[in-house]
C-alpha cells in the first residue's frame, strides 16, 4: 500500500428498508475518488410524515465532495434505488451508468424534471463487459429480482474486488429477465473477492425462495374460476408479475386493461427495450367499460394503499368510468411494505363493503418475494466466498441477523449502518469515521430538512389542534374590541359543556383588561402570556394543549 485506502460508506439503506445510497472510495484518506451506488427514496405516510411525498437521503456529504465523484451507478429501476436520482443529480452532476432498461427509466425521470443530460447518462455493457469509472472497473452482472435487468455489481479496485449484490433472489425461471446463473457468480468468486455487500431483506425467512414461474398455475386457476370482474394490483415495476397475470387472463378469455400511469410506463419501457415480448394486447379504460365483466382483468397501481393511485380510487368511487360491485374479485399480488398496513387494510375494507371478494398474500399463493431468503443467502455466500460479508438493505435487526448467519457459515462479517465509514484496506475492516446522515423530505415541490420543524409542527397540530388568537390595539395601545379565537381540529365543548371558544375568549379578555401597559407594549411578552392562557384553559376543558398562533395588530 502507498497510503491509499478502500472505503465503504452507506448513506441510506443500511438500517432501513428503502432509500438506498452507498458509496465506495479509493485514494488517500480525505482525497478518495468516489463511486456512488444507487440513489433511492422511501415514502412518507400520514402517521409519521403527513403531507410528505418522498423521503430522500441527505447527500450533503456527497455534495461537499462532488468534484471527487467519478460516477453514479444504478443497479435497477425500483424507486428505493433510483427514485432520488432526478431530484439530487443537479447537485452532483456526475456521470450515470445503468443497464438499458434502468437507463430508460432514469431518462424518463430526468426528463420529467426537465433535466436531460445526454452526455451524463451511459448505458453500461453486460458482464463480462465492464466500464471504467475513475479507479473502479465496474461490471454489471445480471441477477434475478422483481424487476427486469437488475444487476449485481463486480467492483474491481486497486484495493481488491467488491461484489455488491444489490436486491436479488435465486430464480432460475423468472418469466421476464435473466435467470440467476450460479456458474457466473461462482466464477466471479473464484477470482477472489475481498468483500460482499449483500441484501438482507429476507434473512428471517427460513424456507428457500420460490420462482416467479410458480405463480402461473394458481393465477390461471383464479382467473378461470372468478365469476365477475377481476382486478389485480402489484408493484408497477414487477413486469414479470404483470406478464404472468396478463397471460393467465388471456388463457381464461379475459381482456387486459392497465390502470395507472406508472404501470403503463413500465410496460411500455419493457417492450421498447425488448425485455417484454408477447404481452397480451391491452384495452383502453374507456373501452374496458363495454367489455362483459367476466371477460375483463384490470391491472391497477396502488398495491401499497397510495391514496391517489388507481386501487384507492376504485375502492372509493370508481376510476375512469370503471366501478366495482358485488361478485367482483380484487387480488393484492404483492407484499405490503411495513408501515403501509393501515392504508392497505382500509382499502380492503372499502372493497369488502362493496361486496368485492378480496384476496391478499397472507398464504403466499399469489405472490413470491423478489429477495433472497435465508437459505438462498447462504448459497450466495458460498458461491462468492468473500473474505468479509457486509450486510446491507435491511433494518438493524436484519443486518445483525445477517452477520450471525454469515459467521455461522464460516465468514467474517461487519455490521455497518448508515453513516459508518468502513476502511477495507487492512487485515480487518475498521470504522474510521462516523458521517452525519439524515433525511430530506419532498413536500410538494419543496425540499425540506427532516429537522426543519415542518413535519413536527404538522404532527403537533394533528395531535392537539390549533387556535388562532387575534387582538387589535388602537393608537393609544388600547384593545379595539375583545380578542377572538378561531379553532381548528378541536371540539366545540369540553368538561363544563360551555363553548370552548367562548371560554378561551373570556379568559383572554380578562387578561387583556388586567395587563399593565408594559405588557401591552411588548409583543413578545403579550404573545407568550396569551399562548399560556389558551393552552391552560384548553387543558382544563378538553385535556389537550393546542398549538397557538397569536396575531396582534396595532393601528398606526
Amino acid at each position: 500500500m502507498t497510503g491509499e485506502r478502500l472505503i465503504y460508506l452507506p448513506l441510506g439503506g443500511a438500517g432501513e428498508i428503502g432509500m438506498n445510497a452507498y458509496v465506495f472510495g479509493w485514494g488517500r484518506p480525505g482525497q478518495e475518488q468516489l463511486l456512488v451506488v444507487d440513489l433511492g427514496v422511501t415514502f412518507g405516510n400520514m402517521e409519521t410524515t403527513p403531507g410528505i411525498d418522498l423521503i430522500l437521503p441527505d447527500i450533503a456529504w456527497l455534495e461537499e465532495r462532488r468534484e471527487r465523484i467519478m460516477g453514479i451507478v444504478v443497479t435497477h429501476a425500483h424507486e428505493d434505488h433510483i427514485g432520488a436520482l432526478a431530484h439530487v443529480w443537479p447537485r452532483l452532476r456526475a456521470p450515470i451508468h445503468a443497464r438499458p432498461f434502468t437507463a430508460a427509466i432514469a431518462r424518463l425521470k430526468l426528463e420529467e424534471r426537465e433535466i436531460v443530460p445526454d452526455e451524463a447518462l451511459h448505458v453500461a455493457p453486460t458482464w463480462p463487459g465492464t466500464v471504467t469509472i475513475g479507479p473502479f472497473r465496474v461490471g454489471f452482472v445480471p441477477i434475478s429480482h422483481s424487476i427486469p435487468e437488475s444487476a449485481g455489481l463486480v467492483i474491481d479496485t486497486p484495493g481488491g474486488r467488491i461484489v455488491h449484490s444489490a436486491d436479488f433472489k435465486i430464480d432460475r425461471h423468472p418469466v421476464v429477465g435473466e435467470a440467476f446463473d450460479s456458474a457466473v457468480w461462482e466464477a466471479i468468486g473464484r477470482e477472489g473477492v475481498l468483500a460482499l455487500t449483500c441484501d438482507s431483506t429476507n434473512v428471517f425467512v427460513g424456507h428457500p425462495g420460490r420462482s416467479e414461474s410458480s405463480l402461473r398455475e394458481p393465477l390461471g386457476q383464479l382467473m378461470r374460476e372468478a365469476t365477475g370482474l377481476v382486478v389485480a394490483t402489484t408493484f408497477a415495476s414487477n413486469v414479470a408479475r404483470l406478464k404472468t397475470l396478463a397471460d393467465a387472463a388471456r388463457e381464461a378469455g379475459r381482456s387486459v386493461c392497465l390502470l395507472g400511469r406508472a404501470m403503463k410506463r413500465m410496460v411500455d419501457v419493457a417492450q421498447d427495450t425488448g425485455l417484454l415480448t408477447d404481452f397480451p394486447p391491452t384495452v383502453a379504460p374507456e373501452d374496458a367499460a363495454d367489455i362483459p365483466r367476466e371477460n375483463l382483468l384490470i391491472l391497477a397501481t396502488g398495491s401499497q394503499g397510495e391514496p391517489r393511485a388507481a386501487t384507492a380510487q376504485l375502492a372509493a368511487q370508481g376510476y375512469m368510468g370503471l366501478t366495482l360491485r358485488e361478485g367482483d374479485t380484487f387480488l393484492f399480488s404483492s407484499r405490503t411494505i411495513p408501515g403501509n398496513e393501515r392504508s392497505v387494510i382500509r382499502i380492503m375494507n372499502q372493497l369488502s363493503e362493496k361486496g368485492v371478494d378480496v384476496i391478499d398474500d397472507e398464504g403466499g399463493r399469489y405472490h413470491v418475494s423478489g429477495h433472497a431468503n435465508r437459505p438462498d443467502l447462504e448459497t450466495f455466500h458460498r458461491l462468492i466466498a468473500p473474505r468479509w460479508i457486509i450486510p446491507m438493505h435491511g433494518e438493524h435487526r436484519h443486518l445483525r441477523e445477517h452477520v450471525k448467519l454469515a459467521e455461522a457459515g464460516g465468514f467474517a462479517a461487519v455490521l455497518a449502518t448508515n453513516g459508518m465509514m468502513v476502511d477495507l484496506s487492512g487485515d480487518a475492516p475498521r470504522l474510521v469515521e462516523q458521517v452525519e446522515t439524515g433525511r430530506v423530505y419532498l413536500d410538494g415541490t419543496a425540499m425540506i430538512g427532516a429537522m426543519d420543524g415542518v413535519v413536527r409542527d404538522r404532527l403537533r397540530m394533528a395531535r392537539n389542534g390549533h387556535v388562532t388568537v387575534t387582538l387589535i390595539l388602537d393608537e393609544e395601545e388600547q384593545p379595539l374590541g375583545e380578542p377572538w379565537c378561531d379553532l381548528m381540529g378541536l371540539p366545540e365543548r369540553g368538561r363544563s359543556q360551555d363553548s370552548l371558544r367562548d371560554l378561551l375568549e373570556s379568559e383572554l379578555s380578562r387578561f387583556v383588561e388586567r395587563a399593565d401597559a408594559r405588557t401591552i407594549r411588548d409583543d413578545e411578552r403579550l404573545e407568550k402570556e396569551m399562548i399560556r392562557i389558551v393552552r391552560q384553559t384548553a387543558q382544563n376543558e378538553i385535556g389537550k394543549k393546542p398549538e397557538v398562533t397569536v396575531v396582534v395588530s396595532r393601528l398606526a
